[in-house]
């Protein structure tokens, strides 16, 4: 059973390689950005919130919930931005799978 043995190499090295792509989406970052560059959150592509920078002139009570929203609008942004970027990686690994149209391996 030749091919059988290769199929489960083969399922090996591709469960390898996810964990690798996987390992390297945690150094992959992106930055959100919001209120015309006011704030910004860095993010890995996996999705881990590095840091959050904020200008100084939101810092102020009466601003508080514009602030709020801005902060929410960054992350977003950071989100959907570490998604694309995922997106990107994983694809590179997948691509020369012989993966039926529309089948998509769990991340």
């Amino acid at each position: 059973m030749k091919n059988l043995d290769d199929i489960l190499n083969m399922a090996k090295n591709v469960q390898d390689e996810l964990t690798k792509a996987q390992a390297n989406l945690d150094k992959i970052e992106v930055e959100g950005v919001s209120g015309g560059g006011m704030v910004k959150v860095r993010a890995t592509a996996k999705g881990r919130i590095i840091a959050v920078d904020i200008d100084p002139s939101l810092i102020q009570p009466s601003e508080k919930q514009m602030l709020e929203d801005l902060i929410a609008a960054a992350f977003n942004d950071a989100r959907a931005k570490a998604d694309a970027a995922s997106s990107q990686e994983m694809g590179k690994m997948t691509s020369g799978l012989p993966l039926p149209p529309g089948f998509k391996l769990p991340f």
